[in-house]
């Protein structure tokens, strides 16, 4: 039998035609298979999880083999089996079946037909301010898939034993509460011993990661607003409905033909360069309602375009930019720089043009940027990047759940006579001791030598910097006041915070500058710093000239890269694409997916593995190299684009 697992229901929520193309991993392309990002938060639910069994000690774990043909039918025997032993038991991933329907629970609390439903997320709450609803009570849309899942588990249980009483509960990362041990999260590693989780757990019992970090949140009044239809996660169908439909058709495995529209722009079921060998769910869709061919899908569409939200064209029967004009996008003008709107028209016309033609020029307001490099960006020219992490269970003692930590910063500096080095850096790679502090330290150390300008990509150093200012007044640090005054100079303030300022050396975020003054067709509308050099470095001949060569012959320094080692081998491969594998010959447990930095995933796999008490000298050498070389590039590139910008502009 083909069930409705809860997960599969989510799914459905998504979009119910998502239910016909998942489980088919080699024939339909899916994005999220690839996204090491996800996995990473992944990993982080599945140790919150390890750590909830903890809470509710001597539990019957029902095993399983997800990939045995008796898959479910074993893991409902097991959970009848140990059902049977006790009226007062425990049961870690209980499994119920409901006509087409199959369910595991996380955690089931059973004392007589009393029955505790917990579900395990590793999300954050605050349970004193209940983000999670609306002053009417009903669940905001960000949580209603997660209140819909519980919703699902629990119908499954009052069906399988109408006898029960069923409460539901969340168990999450409480956002109020502390570690009160240092290594709390590497109390639960990733592992390869083939369990579901994929945790080996290191401790026996819960008071051993002293008090808990973990809040339980009951929610059956919640969920009785979407059983009697109040709360919808799909306006023409009730909770019932949808279970009732979603199965019939996961079951028959068909397809709900659901009506396409703009929930399609995050569709998961496509494909890319690595993927092409597999079929498109989403062009599959959009064919069959649109009667579209394989080459109206390569042309251009308004899905690609950046930060574009007029879903309602969508109803007129526009999807391709060459059916827009001007006024669909909107007229919003600026002398100064390039509107939402205008960047947007921008990137119509220059999509059509390189449909078109086969090639593009960019557009650059040299002008405007020109004025702005000249009279507001004040030399030396500071870049900075900074690897992060947030973690469900903290690193060290006295931090809550997803509490920052800084553990590294690159800083690339730019000198008005056009020399250019890797002036500093920074990384906390030993176990066990909360970096933030020191990271400020050293940061303020290497920018205060000079009033130039400071530039950041995007706007995560400011928020990041700003979250250590909020630490640094909780703390007990002698110099606390001297470094939150160096942080106010370089950061704006943000949130709900009391305190209001900008500082005088507010750090410039390239980004915007980008979009504000540049654009490629290329980028597919997007400003990531892993899309706009990639671009830049294909259309500067200027760039790939100068970068093809050995860093020796360049005469910029690196404080991570050897003499010999080239930025660009080839014009159409990112550098990001060319950084050095990590020699995973000497590093225990490779299972972390971190044979190659090059991403933020892949970065916080390799911080979470070097607080491993446990780890070599050499193993962490390996993996603190690897970073360093990556938050390096990160800073060149910001260089590279700076260089491209200036090139340009003094070319004319």
């Amino acid at each position: 039998m083909r069930y409705l697992t809860k997960s599969r229901f989510r799914l459905g929520i998504d979009c119910p035609s998502k239910l016909y193309y998942t489980k088919k991993e080699n024939l339909y392309a899916n994005t999220k298979d690839l996204d090491t990002f996800m996995q990473a938060l992944a990993s982080g639910g599945f140790q919150v999880e390890e750590l909830a069994r903890l809470h509710y000690p001597g539990g019957t774990l029902i095993e399983d083999d997800r990939t045995s043909k008796n898959y479910y039918s074993n893991a409902l025997d097991s959970t009848i089996r140990a059902l049977s032993k006790s009226d007062d038991i425990v049961i870690y991933e209980a499994a119920f079946s409901y006509e087409k329907l199959f369910i595991r629970t996380d955690i089931l609390v059973k004392k007589g037909n009393d029955i505790k439903l917990i579900e395990v997320k590793s999300r954050s709450f605050d349970p004193k301010n209940l983000e999670l609803f609306n002053k009417n009570g009903s669940i905001k849309p960000g949580w209603i898939s997660t209140f819909y899942d519980v919703a699902f588990q629990k119908h499954v249980i009052e069906k399988c034993h109408p006898e029960w009483n069923v409460s539901a509960y969340l168990l999450m990362a409480d956002k109020t509460k502390k570690a009160t041990v240092d290594g709390l999260n590497q109390m639960f590693r990733k592992t390869d011993k083939g369990n579901r989780t994929g945790i080996d757990v290191m401790v026996k019992t819960h008071e051993e990661t002293g008090d808990s970090v973990l809040g339980l949140l009951k929610v059956d009044e919640y969920l009785n607003r979407i059983y009697n239809g109040q709360q919808r996660a799909i306006e023409s169908m009730d909770f019932y409905e949808m279970i009732d439909t979603f199965s019939e058709y996961y079951g028959k495995d068909e397809k709900i033909n659901w009506p396409i529209g703009w929930h399609c722009k995050k569709c998961e079921f496509k494909t890319n360069e690595e993927t092409q060998h597999l079929i498109s769910g989403f062009d599959e869709c959009w064919k069959k309602q649109k009667n579209f061919t394989d080459s109206d899908l390569k042309k251009p569409n308004i899905f690609e375009i950046g930060n574009f939200r007029k879903a309602k064209l969508l109803d007129s029967g526009i999807f391709f930019m060459e059916e827009l004009v001007q006024e669909d996008v909107g007229s919003d003008f600026s002398p100064y720089h390039l509107t939402n709107q205008e960047r947007q028209w921008v990137q119509v016309e220059k999509a059509l043009e390189l449909n078109k033609n086969g090639k593009a020029d960019f557009y650059l307001d040299i002008d405007n940027l020109s004025t702005v490099m000249n009279n507001e960006w004040k030399y030396p020219l500071h870049f900075i990047d900074f690897e992060t992490s947030q973690a469900a269970l903290p690193y060290t003692k006295g931090r809550k759940p997803y509490e920052q930590v800084a553990f590294q910063f690159s800083h690339h500096i730019v000198h008005e006579d056009g020399r250019i080095a890797h002036q500093s850096e920074y990384i906390h790679h030993k176990a066990g001791v909360f970096p933030n502090f020191e990271f400020v330290r050293i940061l303020k150390e290497a920018l205060s030598n000079d009033n130039g300008s400071v530039f950041k990509f995007a706007k995560h150093e400011n928020t990041i910097l700003n979250a250590i200012y909020t630490q640094l007044g909780a703390s007990n640090e002698p110099d606390k006041e001297e470094l939150r005054d160096f942080i106010r100079t370089i950061t704006k303030s943000v949130g709900k915070s009391a305190e209001k300022w900008e500082g005088d050396r507010n750090m410039i975020d390239l980004c915007e500058e980008v979009k504000k003054y540049f654009y490629h067709p290329y980028m597919k509308g997007s400003y990531s710093i892993k899309k706009v050099l990639p671009t830049v470095l294909r259309v500067s001949d200027h760039l790939y000239q100068k970068y093809s060569q050995t860093i020796g012959q360049l005469g910029i320094s690196s404080k991570n890269f050897p003499d010999n080692h080239i930025w660009i081998k080839e014009k159409d491969v990112s550098p990001y694409d060319a950084l050095p594998a990590v020699d995973l010959s000497v590093i225990k447990d490779s299972v972390s997916g971190i044979d190659r930095i090059s991403d933020g995933g892949a970065a916080l796999s390799a911080y979470a593995k070097l607080q491993y008490t446990n780890m070599s000298d050499q193993e962490r050498e390996v993996i603190k190299n690897a970073l360093l070389k990556y938050c390096e590039l990160d800073t060149l590139a910001m260089v590279m684009i700076w260089e491209f910008f200036k090139f340009v502009c003094d070319n004319k």
